[in-house]
C-alpha cells in the first residue's frame, strides 16, 4: 500500500454556527495513518504541524501489573491491518501479554473538525487476565500547565494551591493526573501551547462509563495526562487515579485525599470492553483561550438540552414561593428572611439572599397571586437599607436576637455586591410599582459611593475574582442615579479582571465563602460583571470577555447524566444534567446555577447562540429534580467520590467509597436555595425567555 493510500484527509466544516470573536478555527485538521516500526501510527496534524500522535511505542498499550499503587508490567503494540468501511478508517492488530493475546481494533472517523474513536479490547486468552489497565493514549508537542480538566484542573489551580487542599498540576516532566470520569461535569481535557505558529491547544473527550471487570467496587475510567520530556500525554486510564505527585488517591473531602489504590481489572476469557472517545486540535487565538474550543465541543458533542419530565418555571417558583414565607420573619422592629431555619439572622448576599426577593417578588407577583408579596418586599428591603456602615462597606448579617447588625471579621465583600445588586434591581422596579423606595436608594447611594470610591484608589488591589460582583451594581446604579464615579469604577474594575483572567494565568477564582480557589462563582462574578459592563457601553470587546468567563462557568456545567449507584438520587430518577460543580475544592453538585442561569442566556441573546439559551433554561429546571412536598431541597448531591457533610465525610476519611456516591445531604437547607430560583425566574421574565 503506497503512502498515499495511507493518508486520510476530511474536509472539517464549523460545527459551531456562531463562535465569539476571540475564538478562531485553524486549517482543516488532518488524519493521517501512516506505517511505522511499530505498525500503524495515527497522527491529526493542523496546517501541517503534528498536533496528536500516537506513542512511539505503538498506538496500544496495556498493563499486566500493579505496583507501587501504580499499573506495571507495561506491553505496547500497534496495527497490522488497515480496511475502509464507509467513513471509518479500522485499524487492528493484536498484543500479546505473558497470559496470552488481545485482540485490537480502533475505528476512526472525523465528524465535523473532530475524531471520533471507537476502541475495542478483546481478550483472547485462556484464563482471566489478572492485574490490568487499559488505555487510551495521545501526545501532543505542548507542555505546561495550561491545561484545563472541568471542575478539576484550571491551569495548575494556582489559587487554590496556596491551601493545599486542591488537585495542583505544574506540567513539569513526570507530573500527572488522572480523575474518575464521573467527577467530570464535561468530561475532557485539553492542553495548550506556544508554539511557532503562535499558540496551539488539543483535547481529548471522553463517552465516560464505568469500567466492567473493577477490582474496586463502581470503578469507572479515569481521564487526565501526563507530562514527558517531549510533550504531554492525553490518555484515558480503565480505573487509576493520582494527583498531586501521589499516585493511587482521590479528592474525597474538603480538606484532601484520600488513597484510591489497586483500581485494576481481572478480565475474565472472552470478556469484550469498548471505549469511546474524540480527538480535537485547534489554533489558539490568544494565551487563555484554547479551552473554550474544548468546552463548546462538549456541549456539542453531549447537547444536554432536554428538559422532559422536569420540573417547569411554574412548579418551581410555586413551590420556592411557598417555602420561602416559611422563612419569614417579622416583628415591631424588624422584617425579613431568614437564613436557617432554626436560627434568628437575616444575612445578605452569598448564603442569605436577605435581599434578593425585594426584588424577585415584584418581578414575579403576577404569577405569585401573592396579595402580601409587595408588601413582604417593601417590609424586608426596608429593613435591609437600615444596615450599618463600617470603614470596609456595611454589614451583612443581622442578629434577631441580638437586634443588631453584625460587623464580622470578614467583610464578605462580594456579599456586599449581591446584595447592592438585589436592591438595584428592587428599585428599578420598585418605582414603576409605586412602593416607597426612598430609604432603598438612600442606601444604595451610599454602598456605591462607598465602594466606588474604594474602587477608584489606586491602592485597591482586590485578592481574588469576589469583587467582581460589584461592577453590576455600580452599573445599575449609574443608570438609576447618573453620578459618574460608578461608572468610572465600573469600568476600571472590568479592565483589572480582564488583564488578571483572560489570559488564564490566574483563572478566576475567590467566588464564595467557604474555599479559596479555583470556582465557578468567580467565573459568573466575571461574566455578570462583563456582561454588565457590554450592556452598558456596546463596546464589542466587553462581549468576548463574557464570552471567556462565560465558557469558564459552563466547565463547571454537567452536560450528561452520570450513572448513579443505588441511593437517594437513584430513588428519585435523578438526573445530572444542567447541575453544576462548585469548585476545584468542594467538588460536588449544587443548585448554584440556577442563579447564573439567566446570564448564560443572555450571552446566549448577545452572541446569536441557541445552544446557550437552551443551557440556561436546563440549568434552571434540572435543579428543580430533587424539591420536596414543602418547597426544600439539601445543597449537596454526591455525584462523584467526594463529600463534605457530617457521616459521609467521615466515612469517606475511614477510607469506605461505598454508599456516598449517589446520595444526597439534605440538612443543609440555607436560605441562598430558595432565594436563587426565584431571583432567577424574575430575571428570565425580564429577559423575555420562553418559562411560562
Amino acid at each position: 500500500m503506497n503512502r498515499s493510500s495511507q493518508v486520510c484527509r476530511f474536509i472539517a466544516v464549523l460545527s459551531l454556527a456562531s463562535m465569539a470573536p476571540n475564538i478562531v478555527r485553524g486549517d482543516t485538521p488532518e488524519l493521517r495513518f501512516e506505517r511505522a516500526a511499530s505498525g500503524y501510527a495515527v497522527r491529526i496534524l493542523l496546517d501541517g504541524r503534528p498536533m496528536l500522535s500516537s506513542p512511539a511505542e505503538g498506538l496500544w498499550s496495556i498493563a499486566a501489573g500493579w505496583k507501587d499503587g501504580w499499573p506495571t508490567d507495561w506491553v505496547h503494540a500497534g496495527p497490522t491491518e488497515m480496511e475502509r468501511a464507509g467513513d471509518w478508517t479500522i485499524l487492528s492488530g493484536r498484543l500479546n501479554t505473558t497470559s496470552g493475546t488481545w485482540r485490537l481494533r480502533d475505528a476512526y472517523r472525523m465528524e465535523g473538525d473532530i475524531v471520533r474513536c471507537v476502541r475495542r479490547f478483546a481478550w483472547q486468552g485462556a484464563a482471566t487476565a489478572k492485574c490490568t489497565t487499559l488505555s487510551v493514549r495521545f501526545r501532543c508537542p505542548g507542555r505546561g500547565a495550561g491545561a484545563l480538566l472541568p471542575g478539576i484542573l484550571y491551569y495548575g489551580n494556582p489559587s487554590g494551591r496556596r491551601s493545599g487542599r486542591v488537585p495542583v498540576y505544574e506540567g513539569r516532566p513526570g507530573d500527572l493526573a488522572f480523575f474518575e470520569e464521573h467527577r467530570f461535569p464535561m468530561p475532557y481535557v485539553s492542553i495548550e501551547w506556544p508554539d511557532q505558529a503562535g499558540r496551539s491547544g488539543a483535547a481529548l473527550h471522553s463517552v465516560p462509563a464505568p469500567v466492567p471487570f473493577g477490582r474496586r467496587p463502581d470503578q469507572w475510567w479515569s481521564l487526565g495526562l501526563t507530562t514527558h520530556e517531549d510533550g504531554t500525554e492525553l490518555a484515558l486510564l480503565s480505573g487509576p487515579c493520582a494527583s498531586n505527585g501521589q499516585k493511587s488517591i482521590i479528592k474525597a473531602t474538603q480538606d484532601g485525599f484520600i488513597p484510591y489504590d489497586d483500581a485494576c481489572l481481572d478480565v475474565p476469557a472472552g470478556a469484550i470492553i469498548e471505549k469511546t472517545f474524540y480527538l480535537q486540535i485547534y489554533d489558539v487565538d490568544s494565551e487563555g483561550s484554547g479551552f473554550q474550543h474544548a468546552t463548546r465541543t462538549s456541549l456539542e458533542l453531549f447537547a444536554p438540552f432536554a428538559t422532559d419530565g422536569m420540573p417547569t418555571f411554574r412548579e418551581i417558583v410555586r413551590s420556592k414561593h411557598q417555602f420561602a414565607k416559611t422563612r419569614w420573619h417579622e416583628t415591631d422592629t424588624e422584617a425579613g428572611f431568614k437564613k436557617y431555619p432554626d436560627r434568628n439572622f437575616f444575612v445578605l448576599g452569598w448564603c442569605g439572599q436577605a435581599a434578593a426577593c425585594g426584588y424577585a417578588f415584584q418581578a414575579l407577583a403576577d404569577e405569585l397571586n401573592d396579595p402580601n408579596a409587595l408588601l413582604m418586599a417593601q417590609k424586608s428591603l426596608d429593613f435591609v437599607a437600615t444596615t450599618e456602615f463600617h470603614n470596609q462597606g456595611f454589614c451583612t448579617w443581622y442578629s434577631c436576637d441580638e437586634k443588631r447588625w453584625l460587623q464580622q471579621g470578614n467583610p464578605e465583600l462580594l456579599s456586599q455586591g449581591q446584595a447592592m445588586l438585589n436592591v438595584a434591581n428592587a428599585l428599578r422596579l420598585g418605582k414603576t410599582k409605586g412602593l416607597d423606595v426612598a430609604r432603598w436608594e438612600a442606601f444604595l447611594r451610599r454602598a456605591c459611593d462607598f465602594h466606588a470610591r474604594r474602587i477608584l484608589s489606586e491602592s485597591w488591589r482586590p485578592v481574588s475574582t469576589n469583587e467582581a460582583f460589584f461592577i453590576a451594581p455600580l452599573c445599575q446604579a449609574w443608570r438609576l442615579f447618573k453620578v459618574e464615579e460608578y461608572r468610572e469604577a465600573a469600568l476600571k474594575a472590568g479592565r483589572v479582571y480582564a488583564s488578571r483572567h483572560l489570559s488564564m494565568r490566574e483563572p478566576y477564582w475567590g467566588g464564595t465563602l467557604d474555599a479559596s480557589c479555583e470556582d465557578k462563582e468567580g467565573a459568573f462574578a466575571a461574566l455578570q460583571g462583563f456582561l454588565a459592563l457590554y450592556d452598558l457601553t456596546g463596546e464589542p470587546e466587553y462581549l468576548r470577555w463574557a464570552a471567556h468567563a462565560g465558557d469558564a462557568v459552563l466547565t463547571y456545567v454537567v452536560v450528561w447524566d452520570i450513572d448513579l449507584p443505588a441511593g437517594r438520587l437513584h430513588d428519585h430518577n435523578f438526573k445530572t444534567r444542567g447541575w453544576t460543580a462548585v469548585s476545584v475544592q468542594n467538588q460536588h453538585i449544587d443548585v448554584f446555577g440556577v442563579l447564573i442561569a439567566p446570564d448564560i442566556y443572555r450571552l446566549g441573546q448577545h452572541l446569536g447562540r441557541e445552544d446557550l439559551k437552551k443551557t440556561a433554561l436546563l440549568m434552571y429546571r434540572s435543579c428543580g429534580q430533587l424539591i420536596d412536598p414543602f418547597g426544600s431541597q439539601g445543597e449537596q448531591p454526591h455525584h462523584t467520590n467526594y463529600a463534605q457533610h457530617g457521616d459521609f465525610r467521615k466515612q469517606l476519611q475511614a477510607g469506605n467509597i461505598v454508599g456516598v456516591r449517589g446520595n444526597y445531604v439534605e440538612q443543609w437547607t440555607v436560605f441562598w436555595i430558595t432565594a436563587h430560583f426565584l431571583n432567577a425566574a424574575a430575571q428570565f421574565k425580564e429577559l423575555g425567555a420562553p418559562i411560562w
